[in-house]
């Protein structure tokens, strides 16, 4: 039997954040419960989850690492999976404050998987041969490229900052549970991420914030770094498809065949913002680009080879940069009541250091 033939439940750490709160209105299209679990930091956002049915969706602010909360919470709800999304994932903070990585990234996954390890062990072998713990990682965990090349699933870690360092140990703690314990897990690791309910300090929602306030647009170095973009909800399908079809203890590179120097990606936001927001008084938003010192270890390259996911799983992204940063500033400006949350102070966008900005995930 399919997995999808009937609604399932589902525990989506960090739900309330970009990544999360997006597969949880995909599993909500699909007729699925998220049980969403966020400790709700700077970059969660409960307003995200707006528009979701309520049979659709349970809320919990709380920690991955206090296990006497995981543990209520899995008893309570009997998960089929869990989406592990939890993660503090800002380059240019980790390199500020690198403690929360480590022990959000790092001791929240183990936290998490021992919870998620004693739950599973209490289940009869039907439940147990249907559960899933989806690890959502990222590429930044290979390092860097070169002009050529791209990430395959077999590519050595090489991370280059605080919080790839993070992602990457609990890459590693994932891949021992399932080696050691025999706990069902996969691990996915994706590229740069873009489109709806984005916390404004990443890349592209920062360059449209920053646009139609009139500010600089800042971009680190020659803004000749390269990165894959992903739109959110090809991402969130492809979690869906490695839930379903994915092999135990398998990992699986997810891209969107989009590879953007981040100077080409400030400049097509300029321009349909110039198409679909022009200034009153005419002048382009590319006027406002300001190139500022390169950020310390700045990766030069990431890009991903999707064959894997593609040829064993039927996994196709559905959009090209054009129609998914159409889509994605459509969004923010129809959306304006979000952004404000966010501008009025309710959910701080202040920077670490570093000039205040992020030409990265």
């Amino acid at each position: 039997m399919s997995k999808n033939e009937k609604p399932q439940t589902f525990i989506v750490t960090g739900g309330a954040g970009f990544i999360g709160s997006n597969l949880v209105h995909y599993l909500a299209s699909l007729g699925h419960k998220s049980v969403v679990i966020d400790k709700l930091t700077y970059a969660g956002n409960k307003s995200s989850l707006e528009g979701i049915c309520p049979d659709n969706l349970t809320f919990y602010q709380g920690d991955i690492c206090d296990t006497e909360l995981m543990n209520w919470i899995f008893c309570s709800n009997k998960p089929s999976a869990i989406f592990h999304l939890a993660a503090e994932s800002h380059v240019d903070r980790s390199i500020d404050a690198p403690k929360t990585f480590i022990e959000t990234n790092i001791i929240g996954t183990f936290s998490l998987l021992q919870s998620a390890r004693k739950y599973y062990m209490s289940r009869d072998d039907k439940e147990k041969e249907s559960f899933r713990f989806i690890h959502v990682s990222t590429d930044e965990v290979y390092g860097t490229l070169g002009d050529e090349g791209y990430f395959t699933e077999k590519t050595p870690y090489a991370p280059n900052s605080p919080y790839s360092a993070s992602k990457a140990s609990s890459d590693h703690l994932v891949r021992a549970w399932f080696h050691t314990y025999g706990f069902p897990v996969i691990t996915t690791n994706c590229s740069n991420n873009y489109g709806p309910r984005q916390f404004p300090e990443k890349l592209i929602p920062l360059i449209i914030h920053n646009a139609l306030a009139g500010k600089e647009l800042p971009i680190y170095g020659d803004g000749k770094n390269v990165r894959d973009w992903l739109y959110v909800k090809d991402h969130c399908t492809a979690l869906y498809k490695v839930f379903e079809e994915g092999q135990l203890g398998e990992t699986y590179n997810i891209g969107g065949k989009c590879e953007k120097q981040n100077i080409e990606v400030v400049k097509t936001v300029c321009s349909l913002l110039d198409e679909l927001k022009p200034k009153e008084d005419g002048t382009k938003y590319s006027s406002q680009i300001n190139f500022v010192a390169d950020r310390p270890g700045h990766d030069k390259r990431y890009a991903i080879d999707s064959s894997k996911i593609e040829s064993l799983l039927n996994w196709h992204p559905e959009e090209n940069f054009n129609s998914g940063i159409r889509k994605t500033i459509l969004w923010y400006l129809e959306n304006k009541e979000w952004v404000n949350d966010i501008i009025s102070g309710k959910y701080q966008c202040q920077r670490l250091g570093l000039g205040g900005i992020c030409n990265d995930k």
